[in-house]
């Protein structure tokens, strides 16, 4: 046997020799590990889309948050543009982008002809000029549905009734706010 092992067998000083120097080997295998902090998105990511642009959950009720960065459109006109398309599926909606695209629907009184929308909320103030919606028709051609173009009379009635929702639901925040 060697002298290390009769020492370390034998003594307390071996046995404490034997763990420091087994400590001291793995903290020095450790040593060689990079650590790399994790990197975060340098601006929020939205969780309906996965696309950049909006804020941060963290920061929604912060007044950094309501400087200027919130939603890049007006939230009154962008909820009732959802209360009035909520007559037909919705396909995509982009909360930060302001757009919102129905699936087709085919009304009940017209089997012939089926609607899709798309609605568009590209300002911060509620104006007439800040909401866009558009109506694309088809039409049943036999088995096949056929484009028809756009209904731009259907389009500005629909922007009338979001509007005047986006009203409707102002006045009910003001009236709220009074009681």
């Amino acid at each position: 046997m060697t002298i290390f092992r009769r020492i370390c067998k034998f003594t307390r000083f071996g046995r404490i020799l034997s763990f420091s120097l087994g400590t001291a080997l793995l903290l020095s295998s450790c040593s060689g590990l990079k650590t790399t902090p994790v990197e975060e998105p340098k601006e929020p990511v939205s969780i309906f889309t996965g696309k950049p642009g909006g804020i941060k959950l963290s920061e929604l009720g912060s007044k950094k948050s309501s400087s200027g960065d919130g939603l890049p459109v007006n939230a009154l006109l962008w909820r009732a543009a959802l209360d009035i398309a909520s007559f037909v599926p919705l396909d995509d909606v982009d909360t930060f982008g302001g757009s919102i695209v129905t699936e087709w629907h085919q009304p009940n009184d017209t089997p012939n002809q089926r609607l899709k929308l798309t609605m568009f909320v590209v300002g911060r103030e509620l104006r007439s000029d800040a909401i866009t919606v558009r109506a694309y028709i088809q039409n049943r051609l036999g088995p096949e549905w056929v484009d028809a173009g756009r209904d731009e009379a259907l389009g500005r009635k629909l922007e009338d009734l979001v509007l005047t929702r986006a009203r409707e639901l102002r006045a009910a925040a003001a009236a709220e706010t009074v009681n």
